[in-house]
C-alpha cells in the first residue's frame, strides 16, 4: 500500500511538472525572444514561490508522500530512508508524524538550497557553451528548456539508481563524501582560472560529427531539418547535447551533495527538480552579474567540502549526525557570506564573460 501511494503521489508530481514546462514553452514563451532582467526576475520569483509552496505542503501534509497512516508505517519509512529524526514510537501518532513532517520539510528545503546554489556554477558553464557556439541570445530560452527537460529525465534515473545502491551498499556514501571533498578543494584551487570551451575538439562535438548526420552550417531556429529527403541534426542540436553532457557532470557533484542531507530519493528528486526548474530564469537573471559575485565560487567550494565532510562523519564508526536545521543554517550562512564579501570587496578588475 505504501508503494502504491508513493507511485500515485510521484506520478501526480511529474504530471504537474510536465504541465508547467509545456505551458511555459508552448504558450507563454512560444515565440523566441531575448529574456530581459525584469522577465527573468518575475520567473525566478515564480519558481522560488513554487518551491516554497511545496515546502509548506511537505510540512503540513508530508505523510502523503509515503502514505503514512500509523506509527508502524512511520517507523518503516524512517528506518528505510534513515531519516535523521528522533522519534519515540511509543508516543502518539499525531505527535510523531508532526515531528517527522517538520524534519522532512527541512530536509527538502536544505536540499533545494544546496542544489540551487550549486546551479550557479552550472549556469556559468551553460553561458560559456552558448556564447562559445555563437548561439543568438533570443534562442537561449528554447535551448535551455529542452536541456532542462532532458536533465529532469537523467536526474530521475541517477537519483533512484543511487538510492537503490546506497540502500544495498551504504559504504558508497564514503565514496560520495570523499569525492565531494575532493571536488570542493579542486574548485577552490582553480576558482580564479578562466574557463574556456574548445568548440571544435569538445568530445560531444567530435562524437556527434562522427556518428550523426550534422548539417554543416548554423541553423539556430531548429534542432532538425530535412535535406534531400534525409533527416539531419542542426548545430543547435549539438549545442543541446553539449549542455546535457555538462549537466551529467554537474549532477555527479550535486546529487550526492543532497544525499548528505537526506537518503529519501523522493525528497532528493523533489528538491532537485524545483532547483532545475528555476535554472533557466536564474540563468537570465544572473548571466550579467557573475562578475560582481567573484567570491561566490569560493563559497561554493567551501559548501561542497562541508557537505562531503558531513557525509563522511555521519557514517560508522564515527557516526556524528549534524542536525538538519543546523545544516540548513550553515548552507545559507556560507552562501550569504560569500555574496556579502563580494559586494563589500568588489573586484579590482571585472571578469569578462
Amino acid at each position: 500500500m505504501i508503494v502504491s501511494r508513493e507511485i500515485i503521489f510521484f506520478s501526480l508530481f511529474v504530471i504537474f511538472i510536465i504541465t508547467i514546462l509545456f505551458l511555459d514553452l508552448g504558450i507563454l514563451n512560444k515565440k523566441s525572444h531575448v529574456v530581459k532582467f525584469k522577465e527573468a526576475l518575475i520567473w525566478s520569483i515564480l519558481w522560488i514561490s513554487l518551491a516554497i509552496g511545496f515546502f509548506i505542503l511537505i510540512k503540513t501534509h508530508g505523510d502523503i508522500i509515503h502514505g503514512i497512516t500509523d506509527n508502524a508505517k512511520l517507523q518503516h519509512v524512517v528506518e528505510k530512508y534513515s531519516h535523521p529524526v528522533k522519534i519515540n514510537f511509543d508516543d502518539s501518532f499525531e505527535k510523531n508524524i508532526s515531528i517527522y513532517k517538520s524534519n522532512l520539510s527541512l530536509e527538502y528545503i536544505t536540499g533545494y538550497f544546496i542544489e540551487y546554489a550549486l546551479s550557479v556554477d552550472n549556469v556559468f558553464v551553460m553561458l560559456l557553451i552558448l556564447i562559445s557556439f555563437g548561439v543568438q541570445e533570443k534562442y537561449f530560452h528554447r535551448v535551455l528548456f529542452w536541456g532542462i527537460l532532458g536533465a529532469i529525465i537523467m536526474r530521475f534515473i541517477f537519483i533512484f539508481l543511487s538510492s537503490a545502491i546506497i540502500q544495498q551498499f551504504e559504504w558508497v556514501l564514503y565514496i560520495f563524501g570523499i569525492f565531494l571533498v575532493f571536488t570542493g578543494i579542486k574548485m577552490f584551487i582553480t576558482r580564479k582560472k578562466e574557463d574556456k570551451i574548445d568548440t571544435k575538439n569538445h568530445p560531444v562535438v567530435r562524437f556527434a560529427s562522427k556518428y550523426f548526420p550534422v548539417f554543416p552550417r548554423p541553423v539556430y531556429k531548429r534542432f532538425f531539418l530535412i535535406k534531400n529527403k534525409k533527416l539531419m541534426f542542426t548545430p543547435l542540436f549539438v549545442v543541446l547535447l553539449v549542455i546535457e553532457f555538462s549537466d551529467v557532470i554537474f549532477a555527479v557533484d550535486s546529487v550526492p551533495a543532497i544525499f548528505s542531507v537526506t537518503k529519501d530519493p523522493y525528497i532528493v528528486f523533489f528538491s532537485n527538480i524545483f532547483a532545475i526548474l528555476g535554472l533557466r530564469s536564474l540563468f537570465f537573471l544572473v548571466m550579467n552579474m557573475f562578475k560582481y559575485f567573484h567570491y561566490l565560487k569560493d563559497g561554493l567550494s567551501i559548501l561542497l567540502t562541508f557537505i562531503g565532510v558531513k557525509m563522511i562523519i555521519a557514517q560508522k564508526p564515527i557516526h556524528i549526525e549534524i542536525d538538519t536545521a543546523i545544516s540548513l543554517f550553515i548552507v545559507l550562512g556560507i552562501l550569504i557570506f560569500s555574496i556579502l564579501i563580494s559586494v563589500i570587496f568588489p573586484p579590482k578588475k571585472l571578469i569578462k564573460i
